[in-house]
């Protein structure tokens, strides 16, 4: 395939975590399962919040907003790596590599910009508590997850019209099980310098910026709690943060790991195999996290059931 002729791309090769034949059933049969547990997990913190009225706080709105985000972060990815396990092909059409690596960037980002708003929720709740409910109004939710879908958007935009702009030669075979935005570069026979510049600013400015706020916000947060006389009250405050800095150390250590493990190795099916850990792993995790340390979650999960339970009944007494 020449290259400098984009329109001659019709696809390219997902040679995902491995070529063995005698692996894809085990991989078919694990990534399925890890992908149920994470969409069922997830909407079920969704459907907690949702069904209870005194879940309808900034905290937990943040929170379905990042189960919601986690669904479509392995839903980008995981469908059709099981569709190619299953079809016994590693094809993705170009107009699909370029949706993957939109949507995969979308979420991404979105998951960093919402763990750092979650952050500053609770610096507001721990440093300011009689002041919460005023400044954490719904209007103000609401626009700090507006303005963090639209950065990601935006980002997600600029990414994709930068790999557009690239043309392709003959080797088309993505060491990967997704379109990654940096293995898909590589492949590139133009100049991609331009596209290694603007990935690697953008990466630190979205990566590091949110990461930044949520060490200052936790910075402060440590802070507050020290000066509490009591242990009992430590704790208290302590414990309304304690799963999400679990979450905010489970996904940045584990994209760390990642980096540093391709970098140590310098093998793309290294680095593939590593990605798993953010990808699936943690999105995967987080609903446990959440409604394990949490009270609340498990409460309204049990009330919701109990009543679905009841209202099942109802229907079944009517009928009979």
């Amino acid at each position: 395939m020449a290259a400098g002729n984009l329109t001659r791309v019709s696809e390219f090769l997902l040679l995902g975590l491995s070529e063995a034949p005698d692996l894809q059933p085990i991989l078919f049969g694990l990534f399925l399962s890890m992908y149920l547990i994470t969409v069922l997990g997830n909407l079920l913190i969704i459907l907690a919040v949702s069904s209870d009225s005194h879940l309808h706080t900034p905290m937990y709105f943040f929170l379905s907003n990042l189960s919601l985000v986690d669904i479509g972060f392995t839903s980008t990815t995981i469908p059709k790596m099981l569709v190619n396990i299953q079809t016994q092909s590693k094809a993705i059409t170009y107009a699909g590599c370029i949706t993957q690596i939109y949507f995969f960037i979308l979420f991404g980002v979105l998951d960093d910009f919402l763990l750092m708003v979650m952050a500053y929720d609770r610096f507001v709740a721990i440093c300011h508590p009689l002041h919460y409910m005023v400044i954490m109004n719904p209007r103000l939710c609401g626009l700090l997850v507006l303005v963090s879908f639209t950065m990601s958007a935006l980002d997600s935009l600029l990414q994709c019209k930068m790999v557009l702009r690239l043309s392709f030669c003959m080797n088309l075979e993505i060491p990967h099980f997704f379109c990654e935005l940096n293995q898909v570069t590589q492949l590139a026979c133009s100049d991609t310098f331009l596209n290694n510049m603007v990935m690697y600013f953008v990466t630190v400015l979205l990566g590091c910026g949110p990461l930044a706020g949520i060490l200052y916000s936790y910075s402060k947060i440590v802070s507050s709690i020290r000066a509490i006389p009591s242990a009992q009250g430590k704790y208290k405050a302590f414990s309304t943060c304690a799963s999400h800095l679990l979450v905010v150390s489970l996904f940045y250590g584990t994209i760390l790991g990642v980096y540093l493990s391709s970098a140590g190795t310098h093998s793309s099916q290294s680095a593939a195999t590593a990605s798993v850990m953010y990808t699936v792993v943690t999105p995967m995790l987080n609903p446990f996290i959440y409604s394990l340390r949490n009270k609340d979650i498990k409460e309204a999960l049990k009330r919701f059931f109990g009543m679905s339970g009841k209202i099942g009944t109802i229907c079944l007494n009517q009928k009979m």
